[in-house]
């Protein structure tokens, strides 16, 4: 699995929980503070897009996880 996989997975999977917690009607809520973490996984994708900086793709790549460029 490369970096870019990876983080595209982590990145639904958080907005999904956060998602989930977060709204009322939900039958896990727990608070709608969850939506923060909805809308700060939203902009750091936003600003990712046109920066190229993502912390957890730094901190995969110090893991020793490939990136898709290095599969090419």
């Amino acid at each position: 699995m490369t970096t870019e996989r990876f983080i595209r997975i982590f990145a639904g999977a958080m907005v999904l929980v956060s998602l989930a917690l977060g709204v009322r009607h939900s039958p896990l809520f727990v608070s709608g503070y969850f939506l923060w973490l909805t809308a700060f996984v939203g902009a750091n994708l936003f600003q990712s897009g046109f920066t190229r900086f993502c912390p957890l793709e730094i901190m995969l790549k110090k893991a020793g996880m490939k990136s898709g460029s290095a599969l090419n």
